[in-house]
């Protein structure tokens, strides 16, 4: 089912696997469908959507919000159905202000948001100087967190109730407003990405970029100037071939799938 007529199902973007699993544990808890929102972002594709119960909508956060181009996207396109909504945000520790945003995106769409929630997951951004990737204890030590909450998330979707939620406060709000387009602007640049000898020239590169921003010249990935810093080409390059300067090759990089068998596990539990 692809969740597009009368389903109920759970949205979500995923750049390195995080809110996938997410999406994905909350689906199979509920009985849900999932729907993958890369293709329909990547083509502007604003078509009807529909469920029948309260929509679930995971997002992971960049720089204190959901992505940029995500809000955009829930601004335009048509959620039929439902009038209830319940988010899940994916963070590396803070979810910002985007449970404040969402409620307002979706309370011009006449949808009434009945709570959000933000998990903790491992930190996901390698391209940055400031922050060091987990190390793999620790980043299992999330995971395993993340995953102990989700039968309480799901347990209260099921049931109506609300989401907790931290307060969000003003001063928050009067910082990132202003500043997430500023920090968005000037740092999300893709002059450093490039590829190793490991490049076979697949092109997954592309097809996994929400903004169309990668293109292939030669069997080879060229960036433009639309990176959003999803770290989706890192995270998912089959042969480990992209770098970001120096800054990966000494950092190392991450997706979800690193511990797909420690997950396995939790599952077994």
């Amino acid at each position: 089912m692809h969740g597009t007529r009368g389903d109920s199902l759970i949205l979500y973007f995923t750049g390195t696997g995080n809110t996938e699993f997410i999406a994905k544990e909350i689906a199979s808890r509920l009985d849900d469908d999932c729907l993958n929102l890369l293709t329909r972002i990547r083509e502007k594709d604003y078509s009807a959507i529909r469920s029948d119960k309260p929509w679930v909508i995971c997002v992971p956060v960049y720089v204190c919000e959901m992505p940029r181009f995500f809000a955009e996207f829930l601004r335009n396109v048509r959620l039929e159905g439902s009038r209830e909504a319940y988010f899940i945000f994916s963070s590396g520790g803070y979810s910002g202000i985007s449970g404040s945003l969402a409620k307002g995106i979706m309370r011009r769409k006449g949808i009434t948001v009945k709570g959000y929630t933000d998990l903790s997951l491992p930190r996901n951004y390698p391209v940055s100087k400031l922050y060091k990737l987990l190390s793999d204890e620790d980043a299992r030590a999330r995971l395993a967190k993340a995953y102990g909450l989700l039968d309480g998330i799901a347990s209260s979707i099921r049931n109506g109730d609300k989401l907790n939620h931290r307060y969000v406060f003003l001063f928050e709000k009067a910082i990132t407003l202003p500043f997430n387009p500023v920090w968005c602007r000037l740092k999300f640049k893709a002059d450093d990405f490039k590829v190793n000898g490991n490049c076979v020239g697949c092109g997954l590169c592309e097809r996994v970029c929400p903004l169309v921003n990668i293109t292939l010249a030669d069997k080879k990935p060229v960036w433009g100037n639309n990176c959003t810093h999803c770290m989706a080409c890192v995270s998912n390059c089959p042969k480990d071939a992209i770098e970001y300067g120096d800054v990966t090759s000494q950092k190392g990089k991450y997706h979800i799938n690193y511990h797909k068998e420690y997950l396995d596990g939790l599952r077994k539990m």
